[in-house]
C-alpha cells in the first residue's frame, strides 16, 4: 500500500507530471530538466527524489551528471504511466519542449 501511496503522490504535482511527459521522449539529463521546466536544480533534485522514491523514474551517474528516464521495467508502472500521460495534451508543455530544444542546441550545454 505505501507504494500506491509514493505513486500516486507523484503523480499529484504538476511539474512531476510536466517532468514524466518530458521523460516520455527518452532519457534526459538533469541540465535539460532545469533549462526545460525553468526551475532551479534544487527543485529539480526535490521532485525527482520523489518520482524515484515512487518507483517511476530510473536514474543513471554520468561523471557528475544523473540522467533520467521512466521506469519501463514494472509493468503495472508502465501501464499507469502511459495510460496517464496520454491524458496530458502536448500543448500543455510546448513551452518546455522549446526550452528544451534551445537548451540542448546552446553552446552553454554543459552536459554535451
Amino acid at each position: 500500500m505505501e507504494q500506491m501511496l509514493d505513486i500516486f503522490k507523484a503523480m499529484s504535482d504538476k511539474n512531476r507530471l510536466r517532468i514524466l511527459k518530458l521523460l516520455q521522449a527518452g532519457e534526459l539529463c538533469a541540465c535539460h530538466l532545469v533549462a526545460a521546466l525553468n526551475l532551479v536544480q534544487p527543485q529539480i533534485s526535490f521532485h525527482m527524489k520523489i518520482l524515484k522514491k515512487a518507483g517511476l523514474v530510473l536514474d543513471r551517474r554520468c561523471g557528475r551528471w544523473t540522467y533520467y528516464r521512466l521506469n519501463d521495467t514494472d509493468m503495472f508502472i508502465r501501464f499507469l504511466l502511459l495510460s496517464a500521460l496520454e491524458r496530458i495534451q502536448e500543448e500543455s508543455i510546448t513551452d518546455d519542449c522549446r526550452r528544451l530544444k534551445e537548451f540542448s542546441c546552446s553552446p552553454s550545454n554543459p552536459c554535451k
